[in-house]
C-alpha cells in the first residue's frame, strides 16, 4: 500500500544532443551583431535515426548583419528563401524536407497577395508534393526595415540510419 501513495520517482532524463546550424556565407550568426542576439540560427536534433531541423526566424540579411533589399517586399521575401535555403543544405536538407512554415509579415493585408504569388512560385520550382503545412501572421518584426520574415522545420531520415 506505500507504493501506491509513494512519490514516484522521475525516470532519469537523457538530454537530446542539439547543433547548432549555420550558413555564414549567407548571413552571420545573431550573436555576432554589434548588439549580439540571444539565438541560433537553427538547431539540429538527431532522434533515433531521424534528422530535425529547426530554422529560427530569417530574412532578409546578408553575411554582415544588414538588412537587405531595403523597402522591396518581392526581393526581400526571395532573399529570406535564398537564406533559409542555405541553412537547409548546411544539413544535408532541403525544401524537400520542409514539413512546416511560419511566415511574418509587417503588413499582411498589403503584402500577402505578392507574399503568396513568390511562395507559389518558390514551391513549384522546388516541385514540392506535398506542400508544407504553413501560418501566416502580421507582426511587428524585430528589425523596422524587415518586411517578412520566416521559419520553418524540416525532418528527414538520418543519414546514419540508412
Amino acid at each position: 500500500m506505500s507504493s501506491i501513495l509513494a512519490p514516484s520517482q522521475p525516470a532519469a532524463h537523457v538530454p537530446i544532443a542539439k547543433q547548432p546550424i549555420t550558413a555564414l556565407k549567407n548571413l552571420c550568426e545573431a550573436y555576432d551583431y554589434p548588439q549580439p542576439v540571444s539565438f541560433s540560427r537553427g538547431l539540429r536534433l538527431d532522434i533515433k535515426g531521424v534528422t530535425i531541423l529547426m530554422i529560427s526566424g530569417t530574412a532578409s540579411i546578408d553575411e554582415h548583419g544588414k538588412t537587405i533589399h531595403l523597402g522591396d517586399f518581392s526581393a526581400q521575401t526571395w532573399r529570406t528563401y535564398q537564406n533559409i535555403t542555405a541553412l537547409l543544405e548546411a544539413e544535408g536538407a532541403s525544401w524537400k524536407d520542409v514539413v512546416r512554415t511560419t511566415c511574418y509579415l509587417r503588413d499582411i493585408e498589403r503584402d500577402y497577395v505578392a507574399f503568396n504569388e513568390i511562395r507559389t512560385e518558390f514551391f513549384r520550382r522546388q516541385e514540392l508534393a506535398p506542400l508544407p503545412a504553413s501560418t501566416g501572421i502580421q507582426a511587428i518584426l524585430c528589425r523596422p526595415d524587415l518586411l517578412i520574415e520566416m521559419e520553418c522545420m524540416a525532418i528527414f531520415e538520418s543519414p546514419e540510419s540508412k
